[in-house]
């Protein structure tokens, strides 16, 4: 009994710990990009030892891919929660906003700042980002279509072509704007407008 007891409390201590790195590690690659952070940055930022952050991750490389998967996840998982009320144009809409603004967050917007400066030197830091945002959105949408495209509701004679296809139509304006610096921030009137027209595109392409 004592025995579980103590291993209760390591494996909070663990994840207790765990989360005190990845805040430390975020805030200190958010302030100074992929190149310009250090493991003694990092460590001294999260308040542990380097022995201590070692422990845990091998590399500077690697514990910046735990972040980008760790920030994804959840996200992803809420965010492909599809609506069922409605019709295949209220569901589209409510996912294309949700989405849109989700990326347009500034911290997510600052976090794949750092993935596209990384990448060059660090592919399987883009690779992570991918697949634990885009790639991961894209097949449950691609997946929605199929079972839509099933039940009649759509022709979608290739899913996966067609859901990267309402992504990037409702990315349209609005995204690249915001990504690249032009504009501080999108209201989000600009975003429901983008997702309605990309909607109307994409109904125009795939509607029954």
């Amino acid at each position: 009994m004592d025995g579980d007891i103590l291993d209760h409390d390591h494996r909070h201590d663990g994840g207790a710990k765990l989360r005190q790195i990845m805040d430390g590690a975020r805030a200190v690659f958010l302030a100074s990009g992929f190149d310009g952070a250090s493991m003694n940055d990092i460590a001294r930022s999260a308040g542990v030892s380097k022995g201590t952050l070692y422990a845990y991750f091998d590399s500077k490389d690697d514990l910046f891919e735990a972040i980008i998967r760790g920030e994804f996840a959840q996200a992803a998982e809420r965010m492909c929660v599809f609506r069922r009320e409605g019709d295949v144009r209220d569901m589209l809409t409510d996912f294309g906003v949700r989405l849109i603004g989700r990326m347009t967050e500034p911290s997510v917007l600052a976090l794949a700042r750092v993935v596209v400066a990384a990448v060059e030197k660090f592919p399987k830091i883009g690779v992570a980002f991918y697949e634990s945002g885009p790639l991961f959105g894209a097949t449950r949408l691609a997946g929605e279509l199929a079972a839509l495209e099933k039940a009649g509701a759509l022709r979608v004679p290739d899913p996966e072509r067609a859901a990267w296809q309402f992504i990037d139509l409702c990315q349209s304006y609005v995204y690249k704007r915001i990504l690249f610096g032009v504009v501080d921030r999108v209201a989000q009137e600009e975003i429901e407008a983008a997702v309605v027209a990309a909607v109307d595109v994409f109904l125009k392409a795939y509607g029954t």
